[in-house]
């Protein structure tokens, strides 16, 4: 068995770190309490979150931290004292120490921003005590840190960690939608409900299966809820902590855990060495002999975890509409990140093609023999119309012989309304909108290293899953 040990060392955070993680929540609270002090507001603002918690990884570049500092007001506060009051303090209190922000939106707005290189989240919310008080989502931070600081051993930090990190690196971590995989919170009660990080992998790969259900305080509510995986919330028996987690990253993560345990290898918790050459991508997808289309468009202005459903809509409503008019779609897949010269988001639109051109004509059932009024509309209708068993039928030209034909006709103005296109995707999608071969994108040479990346992850699926 490997040394964890020499892992925790890389993704524990430093004394020294912890410290400065601590010193810039304490201070920036201190700045939230004395102004809320200062113009009377009945707010206090504290820390949450998996620092609160002591579970958050350490990296070079910050990016696994995030300090969460909750601004908490008393439940007798109407929503909009609580917005306007609430986000008043967190503008003040970021201008004030310094670095970047954006306005949120969650159940009502908050500020996400950068201080000292740390990402911070300001967020206004009710100071409830128990699941009957909620009034937003957001308030169940409270209850969630605090059964987690009351209930994981201090041994069981580490243990946290590893899976964490483990999760981070096979793919399976993080519950917004691209993601669909395990939230922190759920890493912290799988730890909690099983002991350690191996008993998490052992339990997994020996007992999960679809609907597996856990209930670590009897509630008895399991069935209430029809997911993949039920992990009913302690602090709230009518919610399912893992609702946002796909049957895939569950299958995914049972997959790498069983991995693991047959051959323990360090390397499952660091970054795996992947070589991004467009060459490379490029013969790897003609070997593929199918049709890559990529549709291009630039992304409109709103927040990440906003965009990508709306994105995964509409290439889901695009294959739909393909395999309508029988164009057999192999994969699809969606892609979105800053990529243009003048830094405007990019979004990409993956479809491969199994079938791309069709004969003129289709087959055309009609009515059953036995109806005879409706027989005699469809062969009055279809002269040329002949029975198949006991069913009329008929040749009928094709609207569209070629997938780009289908295609550049759903994406008009007329044609657009056939698509279940995100709301906020359809402007900029008819505005301007690029169709070519996934490795026309690769001749080009503007790809970056995260597009190049998406790319190899769609054409080698199992890569992090093993290693």
């Amino acid at each position: 068995m490997i040394d964890f040990n020499t892992i925790l060392n890389d993704i524990e955070p430093s004394e020294e770190n912890e410290k400065k993680v601590e010193k810039l929540s304490n201070k920036i609270i201190d700045i939230i309490n004395s102004a809320a002090n200062e113009k009377g507001f009945k707010a206090e603002a504290v820390l949450l979150g998996s620092v609160a918690k002591k579970t958050w990884l350490f990296s070079d570049d910050k990016d696994d931290v995030d300090i969460d500092i909750f601004i908490k007001f008393p439940l007798n506060t109407s929503l909009e004292d609580l917005k306007v009051q609430g986000m008043e303090l967190a503008y003040d209190c970021i201008e004030q120490i310094g670095g970047t922000y954006e306005e949120r939106y969650a159940s009502h707005p908050y500020l996400s921003g950068i201080i000292d290189s740390y990402p911070v989240d300001l967020v206004p919310c009710y100071d409830i005590t128990n699941s009957t008080e909620l009034k937003s989502a957001v308030d169940r931070t409270i209850l969630h840190t605090k059964y987690v600081r009351e209930n994981l051993k201090v041994e069981q930090e580490k243990e946290v960690r590893l899976l964490k990190r483990f999760m981070k690196m096979v793919g399976t971590y993080g519950s917004e939608f691209k993601v669909g995989g395990f939230s922190g919170y759920l890493c912290e009660l799988l730890v909690i409900n099983y002991g350690s990080f191996l008993e998490v992998l052992r339990k997994v790969w020996k007992d999960w299966k679809p609907g597996y259900q856990i209930d670590l305080m009897k509630y008895g509510s399991s069935n209430l809820f029809d997911d993949p995986l039920v992990v009913v919330d302690p602090t709230d028996q009518n919610r399912n902590v893992a609702a946002a987690l796909t049957l895939q990253k569950m299958a995914e993560f049972r997959v790498a855990a069983a991995n693991f345990l047959e051959n323990p290898k360090k390397a499952y918790f660091y970054p795996k060495d992947i070589k991004l050459d467009r060459d490379a991508l490029r013969v790897e997808f003609d070997k593929r002999d199918t049709h890559l289309i990529v549709i291009t468009f630039a992304a409109p202005d709103i927040p990440f975890d906003a965009l990508y459903p709306q994105i995964k809509k509409t290439e889901k409503s695009l294959v739909k509409i393909l395999e309508t008019g029988d164009f057999n779609v192999l994969e699809s897949d969606c892609w979105a990140s800053a990529g243009s010269a003048d830094g405007e988001n990019v979004v990409i639109i993956l479809l491969e093609m199994n079938t791309w051109h069709l004969p003129g004509f289709r087959k055309h059932f009609g009515p059953r023999v036995w109806d005879e009024d409706n027989g005699k509309r469809f062969i009055q209708k279809h002269p040329e119309s002949w029975v198949e068993a006991d069913q009329w039928v008929t040749l009928i030209m094709r609207e569209y012989q070629d997938a780009e034909s289908l295609i550049k006709g759903t994406l008009t103005k007329s044609g657009i309304r056939n698509l279940r296109v995100g709301k906020h995707l359809k402007k900029k999608i008819l505005d301007d909108y690029q169709l070519m071969d996934v490795r026309d994108l690769l001749i080009k040479g503007e790809s970056e290293d995260e597009l190049l990346k998406f790319l190899y992850c769609y054409l080698h699926k199992y890569e992090l899953l093993s290693r």
